[in-house]
């Protein structure tokens, strides 16, 4: 663990690695906000050290003299830019102490989280559009605790295919307050697969069902009832281990019981392209004559 204090991010990063660099004298906390100790650091640290230089331009950059974080904020910056790039420009001037890179913020949680999927093939029965949305609203469920937020309502719609004239149309859906805000899967699928009975329609054929997580907020962000229920503390712990399990061994390892391994109403994927690289089932096979 390092910290790294300065006026621009390239200066920053380069204290972050001097004080892992230096962990026992810096105590894993390195300041150059102070223009002596910025330029003993800069002094003392290789130009390949630097935030964006590479082995290849440290090469180039050697030929020029430039073998320290120092040579190269003092280096001529359109001398640089003709040279090289601007990005090497702007790293020269991060190193003088001009901020030229923007912090990165991060992405505000979303208001609304929606999961949209059509069905492999036309369903008409009620169980295998139930275990599809059970398997849709798992995946919602991962959007939602990974932005660290919670659900107060959601609307569950199931459609029809729009574009054959031959079939009959018929689309509906219906928004279900939730008893408490909630990220627990279990909760949200009990809810969204008692909202699809409410409105399936027998002697059509859907093709798509559509869900939408609603007025999430962050938990403790809200105005809670007094005497409401809220969600238990055990839930909270069950989907950490759902999301730590899933997240090393791979997504659907451990899933609702309502959610099918393999359904034969999932999407078509004859026409996928390989994954030649990715899948040790799916490698080249190469015979030798």
């Amino acid at each position: 663990m390092g910290v790294g204090i300065a006026h621009t991010k390239t200066l920053a990063k380069l204290a972050n690695h001097t004080s892992k660099r230096l962990q026992a004298a810096t105590g894993g906390v390195v300041d150059i906000c102070d223009p002596f100790k910025r330029d003993w650091v800069l002094r003392n640290t290789d130009v390949s050290e630097v935030w964006g230089v590479g082995r290849r331009m440290k090469i180039h950059l050697d030929a020029l003299g430039i073998k320290t974080a120092m040579d190269l904020a003092k280096a001529d910056p359109s001398m640089l830019r003709n040279k090289f790039s601007v990005v090497v420009e702007k790293t020269a001037r991060e190193l003088a102490g001009t901020p030229c890179l923007e912090l990165d913020e991060p992405d505000p949680p979303k208001q609304e989280i929606c999961c949209s999927r059509m069905f492999g093939k036309r369903l008409t029965e009620l169980p295998p559009i139930k275990e599809a949305v059970a398997m849709y609203m798992m995946r919602a469920s991962e959007k939602l605790r990974a932005q660290g937020s919670v659900c107060k309502k959601i609307r569950v719609s199931i459609r029809t295919g729009m574009f054959n004239p031959e079939e009959a149309k018929f689309a509906n859906g219906v928004v279900v307050d939730l008893p408490y805000p909630t990220d627990d899967v279990r909760l949200l699928t009990k809810a969204a697969v008692d909202a699809v009975e409410r409105v399936f329609r027998p002697g059509f054929k859907f093709s798509k069902a559509e869900f939408m997580l609603l007025n999430l907020c962050q938990p403790g962000q809200y105005t809670d009832d007094l005497f409401a229920v809220s969600q238990p503390a055990e839930a909270t712990r069950i989907m950490a281990v759902l999301d730590q399990i899933n997240g090393r061994w791979g997504r659907g390892t451990l899933r609702t019981a309502s959610v099918p391994s393999n359904p034969d109403w999932g999407m078509r994927r004859e026409m996928m392209s390989q994954s030649f690289t990715t899948r040790i089932d799916e490698l080249w096979t190469v015979h030798c004559k």
